[in-house]
């Protein structure tokens, strides 16, 4: 038997995946997120386990990794590919090294391509392989920046992935349309850019005419990750607030989730940051929500009052993320940041005044 669990972050639309042994309670966390190591450490907790390393598939692009959080917190160990050029992991691996936890192990398999360190890791009797940004279901991981070369991650997942059993089951790393798992059988075939009849010269010629822009969080996530997600000169484990089920963000920011908000808006104090013609904008306002523009929030803050939380919210988020350390600094401790802003609010069919469809 193996303990599964599969996590999502929908902030970066990521995979992260728990596996155990029962017997031993030794376990592994592949691709762990900073903003959820609260939850990924709670639930090794819950479940009795004891977290030996963090697997990296990749340097990723999208997001902070958790490794270092998660080694503050549950004292892991970080492995990561000795070609990712990552400082700070306590274990670099190479193809066909070990992992292993309690009876059970994961075999790693370098499948470079999307970046040179990427790398698939395949349970030990063939019947489960995570794939990163490799492989993803009905796709793959883009080739153009951080030594992405598309003749090797072609040549990579003929090799080292499609060489696994048809059954074996595929984990990515990311999704964005809410599919969780393929197969070998299933992308040997049905897969449009590497499977069926595609050639390498064809999957050359498709990746090369892409066109797509960088991450957003490329230039935050990047330089996070190669040194395992480490912030420096701040505390990763800083008491977690209670008023709230909140994140701290790798910026040291604590959000909170809008649904968390729409289900407790009696008890909190929302305050919109925008500018007065996005309050009544497009995007509409938050029932009940006070405008006070960022501009003003310094000498406004007296203005609210310390009896309930307040949570900032601007358009994404990024403005009302500064509000919190205003807030913070005019004396406000229960402050947190509406993750995504009105924009994710929006996207969850919450309750908005004004605005439009």
């Amino acid at each position: 038997m193996l303990m599964f669990r599969q996590l999502f972050d929908p902030q970066s639309s990521t995979y992260t995946y728990l596996l155990a042994d029962p017997d031993s309670r030794e376990a592994v966390m592949l691709d762990p997120v900073y903003e959820e190591a609260p939850r990924d450490s709670a639930l090794v907790r819950e479940l009795g386990l004891v977290l030996l390393t963090t697997l990296e598939t990749h340097v990723h692009a999208d997001h902070v990794t958790g490794a270092w959080n998660l080694k503050q917190r549950l004292g892991s160990k970080i492995a990561i590919s000795a070609d990712s050029k990552a400082e700070g992991a306590d274990r670099y691996l190479k193809d066909r090294d070990t992992v292993k936890f309690g009876k059970r192990f994961l075999q790693v398999r370098a499948t470079p391509g999307h970046t040179n360190g990427c790398l698939t890791y395949v349970l030990d009797d063939e019947t489960m392989a995570f794939t990163g940004d490799c492989v993803l279901i009905r796709g793959c991981g883009r080739t153009d920046f951080q030594q992405g070369d598309p003749r090797a991650m072609y040549r990579a997942v003929h090799a080292q992935i499609f060489s696994l059993p048809e059954s074996c089951l595929l984990y990515p790393a990311h999704d964005y349309r809410g599919l969780t798992v393929s197969s070998v059988g299933e992308e040997r075939r049905f897969n449009p850019r590497l499977g069926g009849e595609v050639s390498e010269d064809d999957f050359v010629g498709y990746m090369s005419n892409l066109g797509l822009a960088h991450p957003k969080q490329m230039d935050i996530a990047v330089p996070a990750n190669l040194k395992c997600g480490r912030r420096e000169g701040a505390a990763d484990t800083m008491e977690q607030p209670s008023w709230a089920p909140l994140n701290l963000t790798f910026a040291g920011i604590w959000e909170v989730q809008p649904h968390w908000v729409q289900e407790h808006a009696r008890e909190v104090q929302v305050i919109d940051v925008r500018e007065p013609a996005e309050y009544d904008g497009p995007l509409g306002h938050i029932p009940g929500a006070v405008l006070i523009p960022l501009g003003d929030l310094a000498a406004r803050a007296p203005e609210i009052g310390k009896d309930r939380p307040a949570v900032t919210v601007c358009r994404s988020g990024a403005r009302s993320a500064q509000a919190t350390l205003m807030l913070k600094k005019a004396g406000l401790e229960r402050v947190a940041n509406l993750a995504g802003g009105m924009l994710r609010w929006r996207a969850q069919h919450f309750a908005v005044e004004g605005g439009r469809e």
